[in-house]
């Protein structure tokens, strides 16, 4: 035998590495599969056990985000609120005038036993005749801050409802300009917003602020120009969700015979049960017209609020005077009346739902 067999025969064969060895292999893909799965699911249930963020705040920063100048991007849903807000009551089938009974929820009658006429019927714009088809009222916040803007939005076929921001220079001029062209005068009131990183402006109502501090502001706000219906808020979804704070302002309102339009930034609104309860009339928005700043976009939204208006008899849109919005409403109003709706200010809708 030679030398190199009879060698090997005393060595035994060369040993295999650990990584040569079949079962090791198996072995370490076993543990890695094992470490990964456990890995994924581990980082799953973190995940799940997070706290989402409050839907009413998600709103709130779609809605409120044009004030801080940053882009607007969470998707409009359904009807451009929480599922839970409550759209404005629709007004029922006209029943005979003897039947007929005050509600207790959704829009409310102005103040009774006022002096004279309640100012949200007396600075009301004219509105066409209903004739039984459905009414669609269309209402522009953040009017007199970008002034070329806002103009546009005043030489839009009337009558559309403007929300016009306390602290807008030349408030005077601006609004009368509005007025004497067919619109609806509101004010729009800031309010403290949910979230810090907003801010709703000078002399913006806040809860911290004692009554007699917020009559102050209120009382502010409603002298900066003349010939209003009522008062939406501006941001303000920490404030309308707080019912001393909007007790006040309700007080204030009913004083004046004025409205107020919740434009609904959270879901925890309690603006309708406030007015209730002072007698202030009410109503709420439905939909958000640019909450996506595309024509195309707003299109869409206005083809919501036909639809809404044509299962309820009634719908109110909120948009702001941005150019999109503007040139979609430009191609939209000629139409309305030949698709069977009629434009009407807010307060027309308030009316048919009240019964005045």
């Amino acid at each position: 035998m030679a030398r190199r067999d009879i060698r090997l025969m005393l060595m035994g064969q060369p040993k295999k590495g650990l990584l040569e060895r079949r079962w090791v292999i198996v072995t370490l893909m076993a543990a890695v599969l094992a470490v990964g799965l456990g890995l994924g699911i581990g980082i799953g249930m973190f995940s799940a056990s997070r706290p989402s963020p409050p839907q009413s705040l998600a709103l709130e920063r779609t809605i409120e985000d044009h004030a801080a100048g940053r882009p607007l991007s969470l998707p409009a849903t359904e009807d451009d609120g929480p599922a839970a807000v409550p759209l404005v009551e629709p007004p029922p089938p006209a029943p005979a005038p003897e039947a007929e009974t005050p509600r207790e929820s959704g829009l409310l009658a102005p103040p009774k036993g006022a002096a004279g006429t309640p100012a949200w019927i007396r600075y009301a714009a004219p509105s066409p005749k209903v004739s039984g088809r459905p009414m669609i009222a269309v209402v522009i916040d953040d009017m007199g801050l970008d002034k070329r803007r806002s103009e546009r939005v005043t030489t839009l076929r009337a009558p559309l409802t403007l929300a016009y921001m306390t602290y807008a220079e030349d408030i005077d001029h601006q609004t009368a300009q509005a007025h004497s062209r067919g619109h609806e005068l509101m004010v729009h009131m800031p309010m403290q917003p949910m979230s810090t990183s907003f801010d709703a402006g000078p002399e913006a109502l806040d809860v911290s602020l004692p009554p007699d501090e917020l009559r102050r502001r209120i009382g502010w706000g409603l002298s900066r120009f003349q010939g209003f219906v009522g008062v939406n808020n501006h941001m303000g979804s920490r404030f309308t969700a707080d019912a001393p704070g909007m007790r006040v302002v309700m007080e204030e309102l009913n004083r004046r015979g004025l409205l107020f339009l919740d434009s609904v930034t959270t879901d925890k609104s309690v603006a309708g049960e406030a007015a209730r309860r002072s007698g202030v009339p009410f109503a709420a928005r439905q939909i958000f017209l640019d909450n996506e700043q595309s024509v195309h976009a707003v299109r869409a939204q206005l083809d919501k609020l036909e639809a809404l208006s044509r299962k309820y008899g009634a719908a109110i849109a909120i948009g702001h005077p941005h150019d999109t919005t503007i040139e979609a409403l430009t191609a939209w109003l000629p139409g309305v009346e030949s698709r069977g709706f009629v434009l009407v200010p807010l307060t027309a809708v308030v009316r048919a739902n009240t019964r005045q």
